[in-house]
């Protein structure tokens, strides 16, 4: 299913388990995420609606390395990979991305905040009923997670683009 939050920004949710992907028209299509692998065919299906294949995919930037936010990689053959692992590369290839490190829910978790729009991987999910993600996993560390949303706390932002809907 495809929820359009801006005029460039469009939230995929699907109805098998999986992470929440964001596709940006910047103008090429940049993915926040790529879902587990249960959600593949939606995933494809929505991006098909939205006009945009597979190989027209050059970036995809992953909020965390968890199954459900990047199993569908290999599915974007043209795509560079942006990650914790790599993220000086990220800051300088998208100057107009505020990457935001925020621990807590896994070590290499990040934020990305573009324009009035937050993508907040598996850190925070709902603003006002403070949803938060899991700090119970092995890697998990809630002192971490806490100074991070502390640090989310202090941006400005109006949507929220979560890894999961609540």
């Amino acid at each position: 299913m495809i929820k359009q939050i801006t005029e460039n920004i469009w939230q995929l949710y699907f109805k098998e388990f999986s992470s929440c992907v964001y596709v940006i028209k910047n103008p090429e299509p940049i993915l926040i995420d790529t879902g587990s692998k249960e959600a593949k065919n939606e995933l494809l299906a929505d991006l098909k609606t939205l006009h945009i294949e597979p190989e027209d995919v050059k970036s995809i930037i992953l909020t965390h390395n968890h199954y459900d936010h990047n199993e569908n990689i290999n599915l974007f053959a043209n795509a560079k990979i942006y990650s914790f692992a790599n993220l000086n590369e990220l800051k300088k290839d998208f100057p107009d991305f505020k990457v935001i490190e925020t621990p807590g829910h896994s070590r290499d978790s990040i934020a990305i905040l573009y324009d009035d729009v937050l993508f907040s991987g598996d850190t925070i999910f709902d603003k006002q009923h403070h949803y938060i993600g899991r700090t119970d996993l092995p890697e998990s560390n809630p002192k971490d997670m806490k100074t991070s949303l502390e640090k989310l706390k202090t941006l400005n932002y109006k949507h929220l683009c979560a890894g999961h809907l609540v």
